[in-house]
């Protein structure tokens, strides 16, 4: 996992990012990060991003609105339509921050165990909570749009941090989804078919994840295959 702050933006989002923090805490406002910081974080990958998603209970969201224009930031509705029944956008600049209290397809509300299961990690002179891999994962499950799909999210972290994952906790909070969960797993096993049983029996979807034996170098070929650009197929096909 990446511990510092500094690993996936820069000084200047620092400062105000830190801002933001601050007055949260002195307002009494528990939060979590989420988005592609805390991806980046639970999969170990650099990804610079411009925003910062920032998870609060929905008694909390009002409050942590409000904090915005005080700190420069302006809605970015104004400049972009969105649906304000699960997130608030502000921005200032290049930078936008989003308040999210509950999922945008309103499957669940942000909960206290999205605010305090998660990794602490260092943000100049603070230390904040990112959210924990399992609601990440859940979170993302969902996004599966023509035009965005978060499921590579998914496999990296899987990647990543598989053996860190609490999969009865997961499974508990996906519910009757389960299904979901279970054919990214499917593509996870399609990529590392020998996943000698680290994946519990309950949580294997119809194709049966880590019982089909394969050969060692089967996981980069399946990975090129999946990548779907042709010059990456064929390096590897040019190997053997």
């Amino acid at each position: 996992m990446i511990h510092s702050w500094s690993e996936v933006v820069t000084p200047e989002q620092t400062t105000i990012f830190e801002t933001i923090f601050r007055e949260a805490a002195r307002k009494g406002i528990s939060f979590a990060i989420g988005g592609s910081l805390a991806t980046a974080l639970h999969a170990g990958i650099s990804r610079p991003t411009r925003d910062l998603d920032l998870y609060v209970k929905p008694e909390d969201k009002d409050r942590t609105i409000a904090l915005l224009p005080d700190l420069g930031f302006s809605d970015y509705y104004d400049q972009l339509p969105y649906d304000r029944g699960w997130i608030y956008r502000g921005v200032s600049g290049d930078i936008i921050v989003d308040v999210i209290w509950q999922m945008a397809n309103r499957r669940a509300v942000v909960d206290e165990c999205w605010i305090s299961r998660g990794p602490l990690i260092a943000c100049g002179a603070k230390h904040v909570r990112v959210l924990p891999i399992e609601e990440l994962i859940w979170t993302k499950l969902y996004v599966l749009q023509k035009d965005r799909c978060d499921w590579p999210d998914i496999l990296n972290l899987l990647e990543f941090s598989f053996d860190t994952i609490d999969w009865r906790y997961l499974a508990g909070r996906v519910g009757e989804d389960l299904p979901v969960l279970q054919a990214v797993l499917d593509v996870y096993s399609w990529l590392h078919p020998n996943l000698d049983g680290r994946l519990p029996e309950w949580l294997r979807g119809r194709n049966g994840a880590g019982h089909v034996p394969a050969p060692e170098n089967v996981t980069r070929e399946r990975a090129a295959i999946l990548d779907s650009r042709p010059w990456l197929i064929g390096s590897i096909q040019e190997e053997k």
